[in-house]
């Protein structure tokens, strides 16, 4: 999705995750309407299908690197959370940083750590919201690099929320927002 600032991407996103209320319409995921079901319903089904990448990282400063990459699991109490959560920084290069907090690790580090959490589920689909927009152009590229790798192999549905057109030209659809509306 690409659109200026304040064209109401990342408005769609929090509508696509359930997080606001549509004022008309219906958001439907895995042939559930969202807003038919109460909010532990919905928290459910966030847990289960969504991955969620932030510009921000969204990482808990209390926890660290592997903790933050555990909560999702731990919050499904899968037996495995450990054991997959270090597979998942492996996986991203963290290998050699499982116990760092985020206030020791670089930015593109952190965001590293906020891909694991987001694909450590599995999820059916991640909503990523301007991952980049806080790095510098080679942590910048790095990310998505791995963001678009761990899709492909994990076979996720991506939406991508971005003011970056080299970017945006990487999707296999791009949807561009004005003022709320997709652009014809």
């Amino acid at each position: 999705m690409v659109g200026a600032s304040g064209s109401g991407k990342s408005t769609l996103l929090a509508l696509l995750a359930g997080l606001d209320t549509p004022s008309s319409g219906t958001v439907e995921l895995d042939g559930q309407n969202l807003f038919l079901l109460d909010e532990d319903k919905r928290a459910e089904l966030r847990g289960r299908m969504l991955g969620f990448v932030f510009q921000s990282f969204q990482l808990l400063p209390a926890l660290d690197a592997l903790e933050n990459v555990m909560l999702p699991l731990e919050l499904a109490r899968h037996p495995d959370a450990e054991e997959l959560a270090q597979q998942m920084l492996t996986r991203v290069g963290l290998a050699e940083r499982l116990h760092h907090y985020p206030k020791h690790l670089s930015g593109g580090e952190q965001q590293r750590v906020a891909l694991a959490r987001a694909f450590v589920v599995r999820p059916k689909l991640l909503l990523a919201d301007e991952p980049t927009g806080s790095l510098d152009a080679e942590s910048g590229a790095a990310v998505i690099a791995l963001l678009f790798e761990l899709n492909r192999e994990y076979g996720t549905t991506l939406v991508l929320v971005t003011h970056d057109e080299a970017l945006a030209a990487r999707c296999a659809r791009v949807v561009r927002l004005v003022a709320g509306r997709i652009a014809k």
